[in-house]
């Protein structure tokens, strides 16, 4: 059924391989600016494709099915281009910010596991106010790795004279601290989703 708002959630899918494009080049800023201003559309397609849908009456199955996968395969595609562009780096930890990456991938693959198997049994799992929080700052904190691309350029490891001082990265590592809020948040919540569908298991 192509309702609007379906078609608001299918061209987020669509856009991916776009958004990934605009990424692939780590020193492109025209890049990274474009695909900074297409993930802020696909952000705003987000609100609006429920909201057109819950106000209209048109929630569909369809909807209810595509607009958590649109949401986790944007999400998966940019973490991924990031972490291969070297876009999870910053100063003191290097690398190991690929690690607040991994975990809410790891968590986005779980939750989706737990939720088909409950469906299976006919429960649902509410979603949450803090898993909506981790939503949200997961959300500013993969624009502002994609903005401060399209800022700063490449992030480095090392904040020595070539590579500027921590104001000269603020952008970039505030997505960073963003990524890591996400990453707490998403154990916390992955852990409440778990403890809740363990009880179903039996």
């Amino acid at each position: 059924m192509l309702t609007l708002p379906n078609i608001l959630t299918l061209s987020r899918i669509f856009a991916v391989p776009l958004l990934a494009f605009l990424l692939w080049w780590p020193e492109w800023k025209t890049g990274y600016w474009l695909a900074f201003v297409l993930y802020c559309l696909m952000g705003i397609t987000d609100y609006f494709d429920g909201y057109l849908a819950r106000s209209s009456g048109t929630v569909s199955k369809m909807g209810i099915f595509l607009d958590p996968i649109a949401d986790k395969i944007m999400v998966a595609a940019v973490i991924l281009v990031l972490t291969a562009q070297g876009y999870l780096r910053g100063p003191y930890v290097g690398d190991a910010h690929v690690i607040a990456g991994l975990i809410i991938l790891v968590r986005e693959i779980a939750v989706s596991g737990l939720r088909e198997f409950l469906a299976g049994i006919q429960v649902s799992v509410p979603v949450t106010k803090l898993a909506k929080w981790k939503t949200t700052l997961q959300l500013i904190a993969l624009g502002a790795l994609i903005g401060g691309g399209a800022v700063h350029g490449p992030p480095c490891v090392s904040l020595a004279d070539s590579c500027g001082t921590m104001a000269d990265q603020w952008i970039h590592l505030v997505g960073l601290g963003s990524l890591w809020g996400a990453a707490i948040l998403t154990l916390i919540t992955g852990w409440d989703y778990l403890r809740a569908g363990v009880k179903h298991m039996d």
